[in-house]
């Protein structure tokens, strides 16, 4: 499913007329200047065909509501999906949830009982698909029947990782959503890595708050969270940590959650919990 916009955007974009999203808002100021576009989109369409998923740009009327705080150069214009695409059209039922690729069983536990009862209360849950903490977020909902969103830093046609193609299917069916700007491979490795941190921009972009399970400090392991944490900073996005410092304080694993509380982020309670539940309805 996709509209005629959002083809025409496709095959611009798989042309390599539309080369990033500053130089897209640049050319394409609304959906008249696509129109006027000289381009044939027949190939685009074929391809389209054989692929079983669908197409959203940023002129249909179910693309996501994007707050005037994100600059071009962040805005997304064209997210390829499978699912529940009105998930995501307004921000204020969902909640990211984000932590390292590593979690251990404590961890784990905390996180599912928070997970279940933001999705018990209608929260949809966002998160990225990877290991660990994402994994765990997506796997509650999916067995408590709730809604979930996986905003990946792949193509839908070779999700990463491997292990979780599974899961992503299960998410589809449990009327969840999985959605990703990418329609083409990487380059290089570089292009690749860089994928990781845009999609973590998205995370926060499309939830009303963004808690962070767990993660380490920038220079003691992965840091994908510290993104998703700046840019809800950046676009006034709603911040909580799980942190306990009698337990937490000496574990790697919260270095980062440390940090940020110790800069005044506040940390998640059961107070804060009902107030982010409170918040979305």
């Amino acid at each position: 499913m996709y509209s005629k916009t959002a083809l025409k955007i496709y095959a611009l974009k798989k042309r390599g007329v539309i080369k990033s999203r500053s130089g897209f808002w640049k050319a394409y100021s609304d959906k008249n200047a696509v129109a006027k576009t000289d381009i044939d989109t027949a190939e685009a369409e074929r391809e389209l065909n054989e692929k079983n998923y669908s197409l959203i740009c940023a002129f249909d009327d179910d693309f996501p509501v994007i707050g005037n705080e994100v600059k071009s150069a962040d805005k997304p214009y064209l997210l390829a999906y499978k699912g529940d695409i009105s998930l995501i059209k307004s921000r204020a039922k969902n909640v990211a949830v984000v932590g390292t690729l590593y979690s251990d069983r404590d961890i784990a536990s905390r996180e599912r009982k928070i997970v279940e009862l933001l999705s018990e209360n209608g929260i949809n849950i966002v998160s990225g698909l990877a290991k660990g903490c994402d994994t765990v977020a997506h796997e509650v909902c999916v067995k408590g029947n709730g809604k979930t969103v996986a905003i990946l830093p792949s193509t839908l046609d070779n999700i990463y990782p491997k292990e979780n193609v599974g899961l992503s299917e299960k998410i589809i069916k449990s009327g969840g959503l999985v959605l990703t700007e990418y329609i083409d491979e990487p380059k290089n490795k570089y292009e690749a890595v860089g994928r990781f941190i845009e999609r973590d921009r998205l995370q926060a972009m499309f939830s009303d708050s963004v808690i962070l399970i767990s993660s380490y400090r920038q220079s003691e392991g992965d840091s994908g969270s510290r993104h998703a944490m700046n840019k809800a900073v950046e676009y006034g996005i709603k911040r909580f940590v799980m942190y306990n410092d009698d337990a937490d304080s000496d574990n790697p694993l919260f270095g980062l959650n440390k940090d940020l509380v110790g800069k005044g982020e506040k940390s998640l309670t059961g107070k804060s919990i009902k107030e982010i539940i409170g918040s979305q309805f």
